[in-house]
């Protein structure tokens, strides 16, 4: 007798094994996240509602924004900061240079520079520079330039020297940190090629160095549009002096501030969008991969809005 089983066909394929369970990601909740935005707006709510509440003319503000007096004080406090931060520059180099000689003299008057600007405040030396007159009734050069003080030490003169000389400490240390930040190696090689130590500044040294010096440069000259309001102490007309001068006649002396405030906010935000051009400009050696331009950002964004989910634009 013959045993007989039942079985499926002999070239049936085995049943494929069902792979893994794919895994239910859960995100982790950050509540505190939750929290500190509420908090934030509500505070943010109640600064509105305070301010609402006060007796302000908010309509005066653009009245006056583009008033004439207004932009004579915008234009003074653009070309003083122009003019300030071009003499700190360049002072604040020869000064980082003379820190960094091997001569002790030169070393010397540069350190002492250094101390005495950075050791007093701004508001100071201005005022010191408006009294002079005080002290010395005339300015004598000999055959080259010879007035009264007075005549000479002009509101704007006051600014000037008393911006620019002080921001010349400022910027010798500035240039002083960026200058040793290139490797010393690559001066000694300038050298052993026969490079005079001029030219080997010129051409290996400073250009590294920009990298280092211009975002807190960047930084300064923002600051020195701002301390550019303390010329109101010497009766220069800058921003600050202009919309007080609007207030005296208007009446509105807490508008004509916010007012002042606005301008100094968009000058401040085109030189923040300069200085991130020229810092993008100077790292084009360090990086394999430039950051995107704000345009750049925005484009790349308007383009992810319009692409279809797992399709390709």
């Amino acid at each position: 007798m013959t045993d007989t089983t039942k079985a499926g066909p002999a070239d049936a394929p085995p049943t494929p094994s069902a792979g893994p369970e794919a895994i239910k990601a859960i995100p982790v909740r950050h509540y505190g996240r939750y929290v500190s935005a509420v908090v934030a707006v509500g505070l943010l709510a109640t600064l509105v509602y305070a301010f609402a509440q006060g007796d302000i003319n908010w309509g005066a503000i653009p009245d006056y924004f583009f008033d004439p007096q207004i932009i004579e004080g915008v234009k003074n406090t653009v070309i003083i900061t122009v003019l300030s931060m071009t003499i700190g520059v360049v002072l604040g180099i020869v000064l980082a240079v003379m820190r960094l000689s091997k001569n002790p003299v030169t070393t010397s008057i540069a350190w002492g520079y250094i101390w005495f600007f950075r050791g007093t405040p701004v508001y100071v030396q201005l005022l010191v520079w408006f009294n002079l007159g005080i002290v010395f009734e005339y300015i004598n050069l000999g055959p080259i330039y010879k007035d009264e003080w007075s005549s000479f030490m002009t509101p704007f003169l006051c600014a000037l020297l008393g911006l620019g000389l002080n921001e010349a400490a400022y910027m010798a240390e500035i240039c002083r940190a960026g200058l040793q930040s290139v490797d010393e190696g690559q001066t000694e090689a300038a050298h052993a090629l026969g490079m005079s130590h001029g030219k080997t500044l010129r051409r290996i040294v400073v250009p590294q160095a920009m990298r280092v010096i211009v975002p807190p440069t960047g930084n300064e000259v923002i600051n020195m549009l701002k301390t550019s309001s303390l010329a109101v102490a010497v009766q220069y007309t800058e921003l600050l002096r202009s919309t007080q001068n609007v207030s005296q006649t208007s009446g509105a002396t807490v508008e004509m501030l916010f007012l002042a405030a606005a301008w100094y906010m968009v000058l401040t935000s085109i030189l923040s969008i300069g200085q991130y051009y020229l810092e993008r400009y100077y790292a084009r050696g360090s990086s394999r991969s430039l950051p995107d331009t704000p345009f750049q950002k925005v484009r790349a964004n308007m383009l992810s809005l319009g692409r279809p989910k797992g399709g390709a634009a």
